[in-house]
């Protein structure tokens, strides 16, 4: 076994053993997915998103490609793609580095610290330039909020109906409150709303802001 393949096992079992959900992508290690939560005091504090992590052969020499798939609104991260723009891992990436890093450190920073400057997401760049609070109020206005919503979606509609909602949300071909609007109103939709994000402050539940 060569030395890259090596360090990339390492590097593959440490993330494995560590706090984070790992899943991966044909059973291999150079391909998953990484649950990835939103830094304490960001605006994204509480969010939880899936990051697609792709292993080059030539790793740790080579960065690891590092992507949202889970829509997150970001001035350096693409809305479409989920492509991340980030110097420590596109450029300056090193050997010293592992994957804890990318997401106990790098990841983190980059919520913590946006760089409107050198946008993958212009708009949300000049938003966040131009009005703080317009572009804090996006962010947040941006995100679908999740709570064992399968569950809660069988107390308004048939199981069915409940079932492709869930699943509608969760890959993000509709918000939750789009979705409540459908089969709800969009008065009740509102209510629904409000309410869950009452019941996101309890210790109660456990909540999911999916961008």
């Amino acid at each position: 076994m060569s030395s890259p393949s090596k360090r990339r096992e390492m590097d593959f079992m440490k993330l494995m053993m560590s706090d984070y959900k790992v899943e991966t992508i044909n059973d291999g290690m150079q391909e998953f997915y990484v649950e990835f939560h939103g830094p304490k005091d960001s605006l994204y504090q509480g969010g939880v998103w899936k990051v697609r992590v792709e292993l080059p052969d030539a790793y740790p020499y080579k960065s690891p490609s590092i992507g949202f798939v889970t829509k997150i609104y970001h001035p350096n991260v693409d809305e479409m793609s989920g492509s991340v723009c980030l110097d420590v891992i596109n450029q300056t990436w090193s050997p010293m580095f592992d994957l804890l890093n990318v997401f106990d450190v790098f990841l983190p920073q980059l919520l913590l610290y946006p760089n409107p400057s050198d946008p993958l997401n212009g708009e949300a760049a000049a938003l966040m330039m131009r009005d703080r609070a317009g572009y804090e109020q996006k962010v947040k206005g941006n995100c679908w909020f999740v709570f064992d919503l399968h569950f809660f979606f069988h107390a308004l509609v048939h199981t069915d109906q409940a079932t492709i909602l869930f699943l509608n949300i969760n890959f993000c071909v509709i918000s939750l409150f789009d979705s409540c609007k459908l089969f709800c109103g969009k008065g009740q939709a509102s209510c629904i709303i409000e309410y869950m994000n009452e019941l996101s402050s309890t210790s109660r539940f456990t909540s999911l802001w999916y961008c």
